[in-house]
């Protein structure tokens, strides 16, 4: 609402004299704040006047020269200067499985690349119980890293639940940051992954009764869908409980999306992707008699040898020469609270975070 003030004479020597009975004359007091709103909206309007082939050869050339983080921040500083910017630099920057480069938050849920694989790393907090994914910078197994996701592990009742948010500060209660979460039953084996923020049609929703709870309170998902189950983790029984590697499969719904990156704010273009069921296994280590110990070949990304580690594959098809698996994700420990994570498409961060969060706490039945 506009102030209003009185408007006032200047001062006399005059006594003063009985007021009119009029009414008294009000002026409006608009230099001080309508200014401010006119020149900011005369000023998106002129970036956003701007001839759409010279904006989009500025926003190429800005994302050119920004191929890692940190300089890739430009071009997200570009895509919210206004609406016209966003559209544009969502046709030009490709998504993670054309680029191998991860530029908006919509990234963190698209496949991932599909020449060589996604390097990151997962930092563990015992005290507070919270994990933290960032995006490797360099070769090096360590480093400052981006920040890409974060959860955090609350037991309810017999059950674990992690919460999954995009923002480390967001691990609260009634945070609504909170982009999935990954639940357990109560031996530890199976885990449901469920997505808050469904990126395409066809999975399975759940009642939008449903969410996350830590301790009494519980967490609604931020949007009115509910949520929907994206994946499941299983780690197979250990009858005689004798010592050695785990074994686990997943069973994923990933998007197949193609062409340029999401708009976060336009919900319509996420479910253009037709979504694909797939089912990875955890691949057979091998008895290394030297060391007397089972070894999976990690190419350097692993240094400490932990119970945790594992790489998934595709199943092989029939015909098909057993020596050309790829690995599709793999999770490694190199120190104490420090482990690497390496996803390549079909799967997203989200997908491969949710994965990894699984191998941490103590399997009663696996081990």
């Amino acid at each position: 609402m506009v102030p209003w003030r009185r408007s006032s004479s200047a001062p006399s020597s005059r006594p003063a004299l009985r007021p009119a009975r009029t009414n008294a004359r009000v002026s409006p007091d608009v230099s001080s704040e309508l200014s401010p709103l006119v020149e900011e909206g005369a000023g998106e309007e002129r970036w956003s006047a701007l001839v759409p082939d010279l904006l989009a050869d500025i926003l190429r050339r800005v994302e050119a020269d920004s191929e890692r983080w940190p300089p890739r921040r430009d071009v997200v500083a570009c895509a919210s200067v206004c609406r016209r910017w966003r559209d544009v630099a969502v046709a030009v920057v490709q998504p993670p499985l054309e680029s191998g480069r991860i530029t908006f938050p919509s990234s963190l849920k698209q496949p991932g690349p599909r020449d060589a694989p996604m390097q990151c790393f997962i930092k563990r907090n015992k005290k507070n119980s919270t994990f933290f994914l960032y995006l490797g910078l360099t070769q090096e197994l360590t480093d400052d890293g981006k920040f890409l996701l974060a959860a955090r592990r609350c037991r309810r009742g017999l059950h674990k639940e992690y919460a999954i948010t995009i923002n480390s500060d967001g691990l609260f209660h009634g945070s609504h940051s909170c982009v999935g979460n990954l639940k357990s039953n109560f031996t530890g084996t199976k885990f449901t992954i469920r997505d808050w923020q469904p990126s395409y049609e066809g999975a399975k929703a759940f009642s939008s009764r449903s969410g996350c709870w830590f301790g009494n309170k519980h967490v609604s998902p931020p949007v009115s869908t509910g949520d929907v189950e994206v994946g499941e983790v299983s780690y197979k029984y250990s009858l005689l409980r004798s010592r050695g590697p785990r074994r686990m499969n997943c069973s994923v719904q990933c998007p197949v999306i193609e062409g340029t990156a999401v708009d976060p704010q336009n919900g319509k273009q996420l479910s253009n992707g037709i979504p694909s069921s797939l089912v990875l296994n955890s691949k057979v280590p091998s008895w290394h008699e030297h060391l007397q110990c089972w070894c999976l070949n990690f190419h350097g990304r692993v240094m400490v040898a932990s119970v945790k580690n594992f790489q998934l594959i595709a199943p092989v098809e029939p015909g098909e020469p057993s020596d050309e698996e790829t690995v599709i994700l793999q999770f490694g420990k190199i120190e104490d609270d420090v482990f690497t994570m390496d996803y390549r498409q079909p799967l997203s961060a989200f997908q491969a975070f949710a994965i990894c969060l699984s191998s941490f706490g103590t399997k009663i039945a696996c081990e």
